[in-house]
């Protein structure tokens, strides 16, 4: 051993000390976070019903529940599934199955678009992690009742049959092209691949702006499929950028790109996310104003469910980009803010609900600063790839 290895040696034992007490210390707030999920949606599961799961508080503080026929029904089944993940506690998947096998008659609905958010959340990682062909069968008929929606004239899945608009697509939508494309991976039939391939073509033309903030609502006239009025339904104003709307966004093209491996999609998730990650009146700890263009910044209401989605969308886009470390350090940082007691409940508390402080439809006065199930589960989600991505490096 040289004179210059003996003088190293300590700068390199010091170097390695830093090294694991940092280690340690990341992994410290995830397993904090993963800990008091575990014990909330134990405690939720025994204490709610699968006819009667729990959506989020009122301002009277009692807890609003779901019904089977209510669009947020699968999020608590699926979050109970990245539970079990996160946690291979076997009782865990007992309630999931329990929850997931409850919504069983969903498959046959063909009022709603939601059932990408009913069905593939729930049903959709059961078939995942289990494998059980009774889950497949259930996705496939499920997929069969949401195409019924599609409109080759449109190009796209009608998103609502209420309303003044002929023909109504929303941003959200881009969330149920995952299980259409699943769907046509399990089962061999393209149909429902193309018809997912066409929706996000036709939303990609017509939902976004120069900057690539999006608007909520666009309605096509259902002859010529042109779009005929854009607006929103939930944001402030029809030219503003509702921030769950973007989340949905980029968390559409992200999967999208994964699906199809198509370089357009791809384009489109980076362009959304920058806007998203530029924003001036982001607030530094990276949790979203329900609207970025809300009049009352920096007192507006913030919405913990965008974040999660957010977080959730660019963890995975850091995968597909050489300089996916920006978004996978953006996404950290969100999700850190989230384990913070700033959003994260203490055990026993919230009603049994993991995060705090989200909005449903703030011009709608419904679920204004209050838990929603689909903020846990987009976090779980987040939770359960970022473990996955640290394991890998």
């Amino acid at each position: 051993m040289n004179l210059k290895t003996i003088y190293f040696l300590p700068f390199l034992v010091l170097l390695m000390a830093s090294f694991i007490s940092c280690s340690k210390q990341e992994v410290k707030w995830v397993d904090k976070a993963i800990d008091v999920a575990e014990v909330q949606l134990a405690k939720a599961s025994k204490v709610y019903t699968p006819e009667n799961n729990p959506r989020s508080i009122y301002p009277n503080g009692t807890v609003r529940l779901t019904h089977i026929r209510d669009w947020t029904c699968g999020f608590f089944p699926g979050s109970l599934w990245y539970m079990y993940e996160l946690t291979n506690n076997e009782s865990l998947k007992t309630e999931a199955r329990r929850y997931t096998e409850a919504l069983d008659s969903v498959q046959h609905f063909t009022y709603t678009h939601d059932l990408g958010f009913m069905l593939y959340c729930s049903y959709g990682n059961a078939y995942r992690i289990t494998g059980d062909e009774a889950y497949k069968n259930v996705l496939l008929q499920g997929a069969e009742s949401l195409a019924s929606r599609f409109s080759p004239q449109v190009g796209c899945i009608r998103s609502w049959d209420f309303g003044e608009w002929q023909f109504p697509v929303i941003v959200d939508n881009m969330m149920n092209l995952e299980y259409l494309c699943t769907t046509s991976q399990i089962s061999g039939d393209s149909k429902f691949q193309e018809m997912a391939v066409s929706h996000a073509n036709k939303t990609m033309a017509n939902h976004f702006r120069e900057d690539y903030s999006s608007y909520h609502v666009v309605s096509y006239d259902t002859i010529t499929g042109n779009p005929i009025h854009k607006g929103t339904h939930q944001g402030y104003a029809d030219e503003t950028a509702w921030a769950r709307g973007q989340a949905w966004g980029v968390y559409g093209y992200t999967m999208m790109y994964r699906k199809t491996k198509d370089q357009r999609y791809l384009e489109m998730a980076e362009k959304i996310a920058a806007f998203i990650m530029n924003l001036k009146n982001m607030p530094s700890d990276k949790i979203p104003y329900w609207d970025y263009n809300a009049p009352n910044i920096p007192n507006a209401p913030r919405d913990a469910s965008a974040a999660a989605v957010t977080a959730s969308s660019l963890l995975e886009l850091s995968t597909y980009v050489a300089d996916g470390d920006k978004y996978f350090r953006y996404a950290e940082e969100v999700l850190k803010s989230l384990s913070s007691p700033a959003y994260l409940a203490e055990p026993g508390t919230n009603g049994f609900f993991i995060l705090k402080h989200s909005v449903g439809a703030l011009p709608n006065d419904s679920e204004v600063d209050t838990p929603i199930n689909y903020a846990d589960y987009y976090y779980l989600e987040a939770l359960v790839r970022y473990k996955n991505m640290l394991n890998k490096k």
